[in-house]
């Protein structure tokens, strides 16, 4: 109750004082609300999970997580998720709507999912039309008539050629994403770059649009990461987040929370010998801020027009806010 009242001030506050000024509050609420305030520590704290750690071991654990899980990473979302990992994603890209020509990074997107449909939805005739499709075996650069590179006609029309720009921290997810797009036969239309959310190597007013699926919860400071959402977004760009979020009705929680504690970990125990990483994303989930603390924290951070949209019941939403 405390906790709901004081979030509720800060909205408060929102209308009266500077949005950098309550960005500072709000991040300092989830730091209480979370337990890792720095308590005259030298070493700042944050949560691991349910656990207390510093924000370095953080980085170092939730890279080895990723580490862990980046040869097996279809198995975890199939397990995170049911198997309905792969609607989400479909629609979020049906909600990103992206046109010919658009200049797209996908932070922490290592494995390629979001952005091997980002190129499949702009580049093909047939916008928006998603078939059941296999990216590990059927993607293929035929399917989105992507153009050569190095031909004069491209090099004298860049403006009107889509590209996506996948950013990762963890350099074995991106290996993942390389593999698949080499299987595939996808050389152009994208690249890969190594970086952190909190800190992307890029310079700003950069790109077009902005997503992040399944990630921000995993970053040590999701404010930061929003703040360079902004930054690295031209006027008029667009920022989305697909993201693990709070089931508003207390019956269908239940059964989640049931599944996702009980069953989960087992999953990941029994699939991938991996019982630890699946109990750590369970849950990373609780600590993420409900819809409404976030949609908050994005407009603070400068974003307009912000809105979200709750699938499966608010098992996860799709956050989407404008730079204007």
């Amino acid at each position: 109750m405390a906790a709901s009242m004081s979030r509720c001030k800060l909205r408060i506050l929102l209308k009266k004082y500077d949005n950098r000024h309550v960005l500072k509050l709000l991040s300092n609420s989830y730091t209480v609300e979370s337990g890792y305030q720095n308590n005259g520590s030298s070493k700042k704290k944050t949560h691991f999970g349910f656990q207390s750690v510093t924000e370095e071991e953080k980085e170092e654990k939730v890279y080895s997580v990723f580490k862990n899980v980046a040869d097996k990473y279809d198995l975890m979302n199939d397990a995170m998720s049911g198997g309905i990992h792969r609607l989400w994603k479909d629609h979020f890209i049906r909600r990103l709507n992206p046109k010919q020509g658009t200049k797209l990074i996908d932070v922490a997107g290592g494995t390629g999912d979001i952005a091997f449909r980002f190129l499949k939805y702009a580049c093909t005739e047939n916008n928006g039309n998603l078939n059941d499709f296999d990216f590990t075996s059927d993607f293929s650069a035929e399917d989105f008539e992507m153009p050569d590179f190095e031909s004069e006609q491209l090099l004298g029309n860049q403006e009107h050629t889509s590209h996506v720009t996948v950013c990762d921290i963890n350099q074995s997810m991106l290996e993942v994403g390389q593999g698949r797009a080499s299987q595939a036969g996808i050389n152009q239309g994208i690249s890969w770059l190594k970086g952190n959310a909190e800190s992307l190597p890029v310079q700003d007013n950069t790109f077009d649009a902005y997503t992040i699926a399944f990630g921000i919860r995993n970053c040590t400071h999701i404010d930061k990461v929003v703040e360079e959402a902004y930054r690295v977004l031209k006027p008029g760009g667009r920022f989305m987040c697909l993201e693990f979020s709070r089931v508003p009705n207390p019956l269908i929680r239940r059964v989640y929370d049931e599944y996702s504690f009980q069953v989960i970990p087992v999953l990941g125990q029994i699939l991938a010998s991996d019982w630890d990483s699946y109990k750590y994303l369970v849950e990373s989930i609780r600590q993420f801020p409900c819809q409404e603390d976030f949609k908050t924290l994005i407009q603070t951070c400068g974003f307009s027009a912000v809105t979200y949209e709750n699938l499966t019941f608010g098992v996860v939403a799709i956050h989407s806010g404008f730079k204007l």
